[in-house]
């Protein structure tokens, strides 16, 4: 069974700086991932050309089973509102997907702690701090039949600020207690592999640095897991045509 989990950037090359869904299909298809989590996902968003992203992803991988969640509804430079779940189908929207080619038995989103004032931060090269504001963060997670017995995989894309990602990937592990086991959670959790671990408590079965895409040097992309899983193969950060990050693969079975 292989496992991945992609940034997509909305679909977007830095190459061009264009997003082409046959080339994300392309991509998609060539990481042969049984089960895959997509973050940074647009649907009937403008500059993604109105596609859902998802579904091309699902057809490109033969996922029977796949679902959108939101993080955030409207366009971005417009009107931007945190997503609640029952925007009205074709309004455009942002967020994170989990796709799989084995059939799902339940699905469950997590809504996770939001950060709603801004913080100062301090980026490489500049003299002061700038003030930053954060998005909303999901996660989905569904119980998989998959080759070997259930197991459930979590999907999430977590704050890039520093302390409040920690903050939502404990909330986020103590909300997936008595789940079916194994459990993966995998995503761009916004921290290191140290890190990510220690908060977590899971296993780290995928270590491979994913960003920046063209020369990367940190792990921000993880596959973190608790029960009998394992990997069989070292994991692969696959750079693909497009997005900012490079893909994390995996293929792993029972332990």
């Amino acid at each position: 069974m292989r496992i991945a989990t992609f940034n997509i950037l909305h679909g977007r090359s830095l190459d061009d700086g264009l997003v082409d869904v046959d080339r994300l299909a392309t991509a998609v298809k060539s990481l042969d991932a049984d089960v895959l989590g997509l973050q940074e996902v647009d649907r009937d968003q403008p500059r993604s050309l109105g596609a859902d992203l998802t579904a091309v992803a699902a057809e490109a991988m033969g996922a029977a089973e796949h679902q959108f969640v939101a993080a955030l509804a409207g366009t971005p430079g417009g009107t931007w509102m945190a997503a609640t779940g029952d925007e009205q189908p074709g309004s455009a929207t942002y967020g994170i997907a989990l796709l799989s080619r084995y059939p799902v038995i339940s699905w469950r989103v997590v809504r996770l702690p939001a950060l709603r004032a801004g913080v100062p931060m301090w980026f490489k090269g500049s003299r002061k701090p700038i003030w930053v504001s954060d998005e909303p963060r999901v996660a989905v997670a569904a119980v998989i039949d998959g080759p070997f017995g259930e197991f459930t995989v979590c999907n999430t894309h977590l704050s890039f600020i520093p302390g409040w990602s920690a903050l939502q990937l404990s909330r986020l592990v103590r909300s997936l207690t008595g789940t079916r086991e194994p459990l993966a959670v995998i995503g761009d959790l916004n921290m290191e592999q140290r890190q990510a671990t220690r908060i977590s408590g899971l296993r780290p079965i995928a270590s491979a640095p994913t960003f920046p895409v063209e020369a990367p040097r940190r792990q921000l992309d993880h596959v973190l897991v608790r029960g009998g899983l394992e990997a069989t193969e070292p994991a692969e950060a696959v750079r693909l045509p497009l997005s900012d990050h490079r893909a994390l693969a995996v293929r792993c079975g029972p332990s």
